[in-house]
């Protein structure tokens, strides 16, 4: 048929603009599954990029569902990590019951302390910067 392949080489509508952004991420790494369902959810409107700010000045985007409570946030921060430790080499393991216990993660100046709260209900939408900053001893 002579119309069948009219977008053959061509990002010109949403779902063919989607598979060109996928395919031209999967020529230069290994792209995870979760990772692909991560941008289809994202073009939909179905998941939001929180850029998360490291002590080092790092910013890293992640993609959680709309409705993500703290701990999802933090799960996929994990998992964030864990693919890049893989592409990239480098520390071969993180503590991250040490790090919940070192550091919080803050929002314009609010802590997130509750696991079980949503990011929306702190305010949080997509595209907005989430800290990490060292937690007080106690003494």
């Amino acid at each position: 048929m002579a119309g069948e392949h009219q977008y053959d080489g061509i990002c010109n509508n949403h779902v063919t603009s989607i598979h060109c952004h996928i395919l031209c991420f999967c020529s230069a790494v290994i792209v995870t599954l979760e990772e692909v369902n991560s941008q289809i959810a994202l073009e939909y409107g179905q998941a939001m990029t929180v850029r998360v700010l490291k002590a080092d000045g790092e910013i890293m985007p992640i993609v959680v569902v709309q409705n993500a409570t703290v701990l999802d946030l933090k799960n996929a921060i994990c998992r964030f990590m864990e693919l890049k430790q893989q592409r990239e080499g480098g520390v071969k393991h993180i503590s991250w019951r040490y790090v919940w216990r070192t550091y919080h993660l803050v929002f314009q100046g609010e802590k997130l302390e509750d696991d079980k709260m949503r990011l929306k209900d702190y305010g949080i939408r997509n595209r907005d910067e989430v800290t990490f900053m060292k937690r007080l001893r106690k003494k």
